[in-house]
């Protein structure tokens, strides 16, 4: 199946995600299409780097690159600004500049990771983003957003820095577990919640093949989903607006997963998320309980919890008020309303956030 080219056209910033399976083994073509430099920099983790490294160093080599390899440890409790310090010091011992391309080969984290580095390595170095997971295909390496975690919560510390390009190649989906596969379709479902209610009905039809890993269908969900993102992220670059519309299920989902140690992942805890998001929808009278269940059911299919947190209610609560997307003191939630489109409402009382929290014991 030949590759499918889904273009990003923000002004000052404009490149191409490329998808389709083997692209991995072309990156050295694709590399001298947008940078001229004898040198990459390849930044990787413990799991991914012995899996996917040898093929791209390989395909980079033969295009006359001099590969610098940089590998983190792999794990969300490395996302940490700590875990950085020795990648700075092996790509500024290299005699790098502000040519040299960095590429980002793993999941969302090094994507989030990577993308940080070349915001701030020689104050920006070109981002070409290799996403390895189905998560950060979808989500996580569209669109610029790069940081680290802090304490108080996820992604606290971090910058814009939009990439240069984007490939991915969904055979190395082949390798990957089945609880990431399930946790990347939660963004799936989640860009069809909020853009497209023929997608979402689509999705309702052909989930299971995504989860047996049909090529054809990966490249098709996977280019159909960052068509969405790139959309959004065109419309609005520095989430002042629109954009804030891909947060839906991550009001809820951030704080489950700092309270929860991250014992749930990303997209288990966007699940959980978007399955709340839907019930206050419905409380709010923005959609109905067919809609509702249609939501849940979708999260089942896709192998994704919709209840059963064990999570203290007040500790969940209490870390959505750290969460980035308060504005002026109001806890702002992405809603349905219907299935295709979203509304952000900032004015739900606790008592109910309570409630709708408490709701997902069930």
């Amino acid at each position: 199946m030949p590759k499918t080219v889904v273009g990003v056209r923000i002004p000052g910033s404009e490149y191409d995600i490329a998808v389709g399976s083997g692209l991995l083994q072309s990156a050295g073509g694709l590399l001298r299409a947008v940078s001229k430099s004898d040198k990459v920099m390849v930044l990787s983790d413990s799991q991914v780097g012995p899996l996917h490294l040898p093929a791209l160093k390989q395909a980079l080599e033969s295009a006359g690159a001099r590969v610098i390899e940089a590998t983190i440890p792999a794990g969300e409790e490395h996302k940490e600004l700590n875990t950085l310090l020795p990648v700075y010091d092996r790509f500024l011992g290299s005699h790098i500049d502000r040519q040299t391309p960095l590429l980002a080969l793993g999941g969302g984290i090094v994507g989030d990771m990577g993308g940080f580095v070349a915001a701030t390595l020689l104050r920006g170095v070109p981002l070409i983003q290799i996403p390895t997971t189905l998560l950060a295909m979808v989500d996580a390496s569209v669109g610029g957003k790069t940081g680290v975690n802090h304490a108080v919560g996820k992604n606290l510390i971090g910058a814009f820095h939009q990439p240069a390009a984007v490939w991915i190649d969904p055979a190395v989906l082949t390798t990957l577990p089945p609880r990431e596969l399930h946790g990347g379709l939660a963004e799936c479902i989640k860009h069809d919640i909020i853009r497209d209610a023929a997608g979402f009905a689509d999705l309702e039809q052909n989930i299971h093949r995504a989860l047996s890993l049909e090529m054809g269908y990966l490249q098709q969900l996977i280019a159909h989903n960052v068509a969405i993102k790139a959309s959004v992220v065109a419309e609005d670059p520095f989430e002042r607006g629109v954009r804030a519309h891909l947060n839906l299920g991550h009001t809820f989902g951030h704080a489950i997963e700092t309270v929860s140690g991250y014992a749930y992942s990303h997209g288990e805890a966007v699940a959980l998320g978007m399955a709340a998001a839907a019930r206050l929808a419905e409380a709010l009278r923005l959609i109905d309980e067919r809609s509702r269940l249609r939501i849940a059911a979708v999260i089942a299919q896709a192998g994704l919890p919709t209840g059963g947190m064990t999570l203290d209610v007040d500790q969940v609560v209490e870390a959505m008020a750290f969460d980035k997307k308060i504005k002026s003191g109001r806890l702002r939630f992405v809603l349905p309303a219907p299935i295709g489109r979203a509304v952000i409402r900032d004015d739900v009382p606790v008592e109910m956030v309570r409630r709708t929290v408490r709701s997902l014991g069930g």
